[in-house]
């Protein structure tokens, strides 16, 4: 089985995993805002002494494509593809979306018929969303949500509903009223669960163009202007 370094800048979190045959060697992660720039570069050198010191070539890398935040999307695919390039591997790109999800799936047992909705936080009442059954089959494709009342009433209907990410908190007042509807709190996409998603893109042959390959961002990006003039 392949080594893969896995990253993800894709939210809040910064996070790094060195993994092999289904088994994660070392992973590294921060929590404490968005200090993509300051800390991945540390992480990335832990992950390639791990390797070194037990004689792992690495043989990808995998980063986080998004949806997610615009700027940590940017860090995170740019130091990836300059690690790729000096290596000389592949690089693999892994959506957000299916990493939540996989998270989630890998930290209990749930029943086959219950469906999985991660949402990462956008704007106001926002989120960049899917709709996964348990073999992470898309009922949704990810996209732009706007969340109001009846937004997933198409898939409430069917049973349990799993939602979960850092843009599910704001959703509960809006959807928590349905008796389907469940809520996980303080889930956040770590390279660590990229592992699985990653090694099936390495066995299909699933790799990014080096010089071309950009976020999925769902979304063209909105700059604000400032309130104050200086």
């Amino acid at each position: 089985m392949p080594v893969i370094l896995n990253i993800d800048t894709s939210t809040s979190v910064c996070s790094v995993a060195l993994c092999n045959d289904g088994h994660c060697v070392m992973h590294r992660e921060d929590y404490q805002g968005r200090n993509h720039a300051t800390v991945l570069s540390l992480y990335i050198q832990d992950a390639l002494a791990e390797a070194k010191d037990k004689q792992m070539p690495v043989d990808a890398i995998a980063v986080s494509i998004g949806p997610g935040s615009y700027t940590g999307l940017r860090i995170g695919l740019s130091e990836a593809k300059g690690l790729a390039y000096a290596l000389k591997v592949p690089l693999i790109g892994v959506d957000t979306l299916q990493t939540l999800t996989v998270g989630v799936q890998f930290s209990d047992f749930f029943d086959p018929e219950v469906l999985f909705v991660p949402m990462i936080d956008a704007r106001r009442m926002e989120v960049f969303s899917a709709v996964y059954d348990y073999t992470l089959k898309p009922l949704m494709p990810g996209r732009p949500v706007i969340v109001e009342p009846g937004s997933y009433d198409e898939f409430l209907e069917q049973g349990p509903v799993i939602f979960f990410g850092d843009g599910a908190d704001k959703t509960r007042p809006v959807l928590g009223g349905h008796p389907n509807a469940n809520f996980i709190t303080e889930i956040y996409p770590l390279a660590q669960n990229m592992m699985a998603l990653s090694e099936r893109a390495y066995r299909n042959g699933d790799f990014l163009d080096l010089a071309y390959s950009v976020p999925n961002y769902l979304k063209e990006f909105q700059a604000t202007t400032p309130r104050k003039k200086v």
